[in-house]
C-alpha cells in the first residue's frame, strides 16, 4: 500500500520528509533481522535442541525426584537471561522474563519419567535406574514424551527472548515435577506459584501424541482431559483355612464382587452421555493358596468429564464397597475402608474457548492451515495442568496436542506408557516450539 506526500514548500514539508526517512531507516533493518520462525527453530534444533533432547531421553527421572533434570532446565533458562527460581513445589523450576507492560502468560512443561524398562530399540534408549519414593530401585524411561515437552520449553524460551520486539508483557516458564502422579502442579501452587511470582492471565501447555502424525497441531475446544482420582479400597474379611471357607468371610470373594459392582455403577448409575471410568489397576491380598486372607487391597483410578459426575463416582465407590460387603456377611466392624488420595488428584482440563480460538487462528495463520489437525478424543486421559486453570483461579488456559509419529509408522505406533513408546524427536520438538511461540505472541500482542 503506497502513500503520497503533498509537496508544499516550507519547513513542514522538510520535517515530514525527514521523519519518513528516519522511520524507514529503523524499520527496514529491524525487519531484515526477523528470521522466519520455522527457519530459526530448525537451526536451533540442529545446534542445541537435538542434543538436549538426547540428554533428557537418556536420563529420565521419576516423579518428584527430578533433581538432575530440574538442574539442567534451570541452567538452560538462566543462560538465556531469565530470572530462575528452583525448588518450587519440590523440584519445580520457575523462569521469568519481563518485557514491558502487558498480560502475563505461563508456559508449562512437565518433566518426569515413568518406572518402565525401555524396549523401543532406539540407540539412545534409557538404561537409567532410580530409587522410587519407597526406596525400591526402578528402571526409568520417558514413555509419555515429557522429554519433548521440556526440550521444547527451552526452545520456546530462546525464541521468545530473541523475538522480544514482537510482544509485550511477562513470561512465566515452568518445568513442573510429578505430572505422572498428578501431584506436581498442586504442589507448585501450594508453594506460592501464584503469589511469589507474577500470576498469569493465561496458561499454555502442550502434549506430544504418538497417535497423530508428527508436526500436526490440535487445539481442542472445551473439555480436553478428564479428572483423575486415585482411590484405595481396603477390603476386610475374616481369615480362615482354605479348606474350611465357611468358618470365615472370604475377602477375595468380597473384593471380586466389589470390582464387578463398580462397573455396573458406571454403566447404570451414570448417564451414558457422560464420560466416566472406574478402573481397578492393582489387587493385593493373601500369601498362599490354602489361606483365605483377612484383607485385600484394591487400587483404583477414577475419571470423569465434569465435577458433578466426579462426585457421584467417588461417593458411589464408598456406597458400593460397603453395601457389597454387608451383603456378603462382612461384620459391621470390618466393613471396607475407602480412601481417596488428596495428593494424586486433579479436576478436568477445560480449555477457555475464546482463548483457544485465538491460539488456533494464530497457528493456522502463521504456520499454515495444513498444520492444524483434528485429533478426536479417544479416552479419559488426565493431566494436572488443570490445576493451573481452575475456574477459581481466573486463569484462562489452553492445552493443545502436537503429533509425534511419522505417517508411515502411525498404524503400528506404541501407545503412551508402553515400554515400546517412541516418537520422532525433531518434528515433535520443533512443532512444539513453533506452536508455543505463536500462541504466546498472540496473547502477548503489542498494543
Amino acid at each position: 500500500m503506497g502513500s503520497k506526500l503533498a509537496l508544499v514548500p516550507g519547513e513542514r514539508t522538510m520535517k515530514t520528509i525527514l521523519t519518513l526517512m528516519a522511520v524507514a531507516a529503523v524499520a527496514v533493518p529491524a525487519q531484515a533481522q526477523q528470521t522466519p520462525l520455522r527457519e530459526a527453530v530448525a537451526r536451533d534444533y540442529r545446534e542445541n535442541l537435538g542434543a538436549l533432547f538426547d540428554h533428557f531421553h537418556r536420563n529420565p527421572e521419576l516423579s518428584g525426584r527430578e533433581t538432575q533434570t530440574a538442574a539442567r532446565m534451570a541452567r538452560e533458562l538462566r543462560a538465556l537471561g531469565y530470572e530462575v527460581t528452583t525448588g518450587v513445589g519440590g523440584t519445580g523450576v520457575v523462569a521469568i522474563l519481563r518485557n514491558g507492560a502487558g498480560p502475563t502468560v505461563l508456559v508449562r512443561a512437565d518433566m518426569d519419567g515413568l518406572p518402565l524398562q525401555e524396549r523401543s530399540g532406539l540407540p539412545n534408549a534409557s538404561t537409567a535406574r532410580q530409587a522410587d519414593a519407597g526406596g525400591v530401585e526402578q528402571p526409568v524411561m520417558h514413555a509419555c514424551g515429557h522429554d519433548v515437552h521440556i526440550t521444547s520449553l527451552v526452545g520456546t524460551a530462546r525464541m521468545l527472548h530473541a523475538r522480544r520486539a514482537n510482544w509485550s508483557g511477562t513470561l512465566v516458564m515452568i518445568a513442573q515435577p510429578a505430572e505422572e502422579t498428578i501431584s506436581g502442579a498442586r504442589a507448585m501452587i501450594e508453594d506460592g506459584l501464584y503469589t511469589r511470582f507474577p500470576k498469569p492471565d493465561y496458561a499454555l501447555a502442550f502434549h506430544v501424541w504418538a497417535g497423530t502424525a508428527a508436526g500436526r497441531i490440535n487445539v481442542p475446544d472445551g473439555i480436553v482431559n478428564a479428572s483423575a482420582d486415585s482411590v484405595t479400597v481396603r477390603v476386610r474379611g475374616v481369615g480362615t483355612h482354605g479348606a474350611w471357607p465357611h468358618l470365615g468371610v472370604d475377602s477375595v470373594i468380597v473384593a471380586a464382587q466389589i470390582i464387578v459392582s463398580l462397573q455396573s455403577m458406571v454403566g447404570r448409575d451414570i448417564s451414558p452421555l457422560e464420560g466416566a471410568v472406574i478402573s481397578v489397576g492393582s489387587i493385593h491380598g493373601g500369601v498362599r493358596g490354602n489361606i483365605i486372607p483377612e484383607e485385600v487391597e484394591l487400587q483404583l483410578t477414577v475419571r470423569a468429564d465434569n465435577p458433578a459426575t466426579r462426585t457421584r463416582l467417588l461417593d458411589g465407590i464408598d456406597r458400593v464397597a460397603r453395601g457389597t460387603a454387608l451383603a456378603l456377611g462382612v461384620p459391621d466392624a470390618r466393613l471396607p475402608i475407602v480412601a481417596r488420595s488428596t495428593a494424586e488428584s486433579t479436576p478436568p482440563t477445560l480449555n477457555d474457548r475464546a482463548t483457544a480460538a485465538i491460539v488456533r487462528d494464530a497457528i493456522a495463520a502463521r504456520l499454515g492451515p495444513d498444520r492444524i489437525g483434528d485429533r478426536p478424543r479417544t479416552g479419559m486421559g488426565a493431566d494436572d495442568f488443570a490445576e493451573f486453570v481452575t475456574p477459581e483461579s481466573g486463569v484462562r488456559g489452553v492445552f493443545f496436542w502436537v503429533g509425534g509419529t511419522s505417517p508411515e509408522r502411525l498404524a503400528t505406533a506404541a501407545g503412551h506408557h508402553s515400554p515400546l513408546f517412541r516418537i520422532e524427536p525433531e518434528p515433535s520438538v520443533t512443532a512444539g516450539v513453533e506452536a508455543m511461540v505463536v500462541a504466546a505472541e498472540a496473547l502477548l500482542r503489542r498494543p
